[in-house]
């Protein structure tokens, strides 16, 4: 008899559909079962858990030889999400579930040998994918993935089941009424990490009022200073001040983790991402990629903020790979196992010592020489930085400051300005995919960044002496505006050009 349902499966992060044909012949050898389209091992293991959880189930033995197809057969298919589906579809084509549902019916889930349904990857971009189906009207889901899939049904008409156990499958296609199993919940609750706030740096009033401009118009930023002078604490706390995600944001960034087995049970995700890798790490790792193309720590970052700490410490093939995702907000994989394309629009914060020993002069104790803080400095590359749109430096804080208590804003009165300033953005963008200033292109560049004379000159003035590139030159416009819209100002003003000069007058490009 032949039977068929539908499964799925993930390339990078996008899903696509699976159709799991079972063909099982009787009066064959009960032991034999043939699984073709291309299976990884974990797939061609399946047949070893199903038919340990079908005997402890109680359920009756399949009985002759089976051919199980997973089709398309021309794309790999990796990892145990199918047991289940193969399964069912097994029990049903020896005549123990109703056909009827089973083919209008996605499965999902690892079964483990006494038939419970462990959890897989993934759930929240198949369901999606699966939801625009209109071949497709259910979705059997494990218990532990049944938020994530009910969040990513939401884009259709589909019914979300999650289950336990292979028994509740069995039960579902066999009665008539399966509505017991319905879920399709979704609730995200607004959250911000008050546990680390802006008051509690000391100091720096100046660094942490770029990085209210940083987290304003989604700007990337480099923070230079001498050890303990506030830098990882600054960039710790910036997810205190930022905007929360919209919910088309917050989907998008839940998928990628989903994919990755990182969404913890959560329907969807409630807060910015904020990932600190190693100074250690590859570019693979950083960018994504592997024999199957798999997210890097860059798409983790997206819509929300990449530290790098340390940053003359991380190899320099490393950081130069950085460059197309900081310009196009997304990075593309090629393998010879295929292309993906990986959402990573993230801001960028980087942080980094003056010199080698760290401190930068000599009446904090430098015994650095001049080539070595060259060499330093040079690690950088000057095409990565002229993507850095603010360039900060710390000071060393003094006996009376590192004494005192800390008497900063907190982090609930910098956010409002900074979600004043967002919905700003949000109207003066309305319609178009763009977000914040950051994301600007030339020809809104031109539009919404017009400068009166005065504010001309000084920008003249500027690229001449400090020979700023063109680059340099529209981060220096896109700040401004952040910056005019920080204090509710509809043009941009001398005194806001100003302020977005200094931040490209630290000298680190400068031998």
């Amino acid at each position: 008899m032949l039977a068929k349902t539908f499964s799925a499966a993930l390339s990078g992060i996008d899903s696509f559909k699976i159709d799991v044909e079972v063909n099982v012949q009787k009066g064959g050898d009960c032991e034999y079962i043939s699984i073709v389209g291309l299976p990884d091992m974990a797939v061609k293991e399946s047949k070893d858990r199903i038919r340990s959880a079908v005997l402890s189930s109680n359920l009756m033995r399949i009985e002759g030889s089976a051919v199980i197809n997973l089709a398309p057969a021309d794309l790999r298919k990796e990892g145990a999400a199918f047991d289940l589906a193969i399964a069912c579809a097994l029990l049903g084509a020896s005549g123990q579930l109703k056909l009827e549902k089973l083919r209008r019916t996605a499965i999902l889930g690892e079964l483990a040998l006494d038939g419970s349904i462990r959890p897989i990857k993934g759930a929240l971009p198949i369901a999606a994918a699966l939801a625009l189906d209109d071949t497709i009207d259910n979705l059997i889901v494990p218990e532990a993935n049944k938020d994530e899939a009910a969040a990513g049904a939401k884009a259709g008409n589909l019914a979300v089941y999650p289950m336990n156990h292979l028994l509740e499958a069995v039960g579902f296609f066999n009665q008539d009424n399966g509505n017991q199993y319905f879920y399709r919940d979704f609730q995200r609750e607004i959250t911000f990490a008050d546990e680390l706030d802006f008051a509690d740096v000391k100091g720096q009033i100046l660094a942490k009022r770029a990085m209210e401009i940083a987290a304003a118009g989604g700007h990337n930023s480099l923070m230079i200073g001498p050890p303990g002078t506030g830098k990882s604490m600054l960039a710790s706390r910036i997810n205190s001040i930022l905007p929360p995600m919209t919910y088309s944001e917050a989907l998008e960034s839940s998928r990628i983790y989903s994919a990755m087995g990182l969404l913890n049970g959560q329907n969807i995700m409630n807060e910015r991402p904020f990932r600190s890798p190693h100074h250690t790490i590859s570019d693979v790792a950083l960018i994504g990629g592997g024999k199957e193309p798999r997210p890097g720590e860059i798409s983790l970052a997206h819509n929300g903020v990449l530290f790098l700490d340390e940053l003359p410490e991380f190899k320099r093939n490393v950081l130069e790979v950085l460059r197309q995702p900081l310009e196009m907000g997304e990075i593309h994989v090629s393998r010879a196992a295929g292309s993906c394309v990986f959402p990573a629009d993230f801001m960028l914060i980087a942080a980094m010592n003056p010199c080698p020993c760290g401190y930068g002069d000599a009446e904090l104790g430098c015994k650095c020489k001049i080539d070595e803080k060259r060499r330093y400095r040079k690690k950088v590359s000057g095409p990565l930085l002229d993507r850095i749109d603010l360039h900060i430096e710390l000071r060393q804080l003094s006996q009376d400051e590192l004494l005192r208590a800390p008497d900063g804003e907190k982090s609930s009165v910098i956010r409002h300005r900074v979600i004043a300033a967002r919905n700003i953005q949000s109207l003066r963008y309305k319609g178009t995919a763009i977000h914040c200033n950051s994301q600007m292109t030339s020809r809104q560049l031109q539009q919404y960044c017009r400068l009166d004379r005065n504010c001309t000159m000084l920008l003249r003035q500027a690229i001449t002496q400090m020979k700023l590139s063109p680059r340099a030159y529209d981060r220096i416009l896109k700040v401004s505006r952040t910056i005019a819209d920080l204090a509710n100002s509809e043009n941009i003003t001398e005194n806001h050009i100003f302020e977005a000069i200094q931040y490209r007058k630290t000298g680190i490009g400068e031998d």
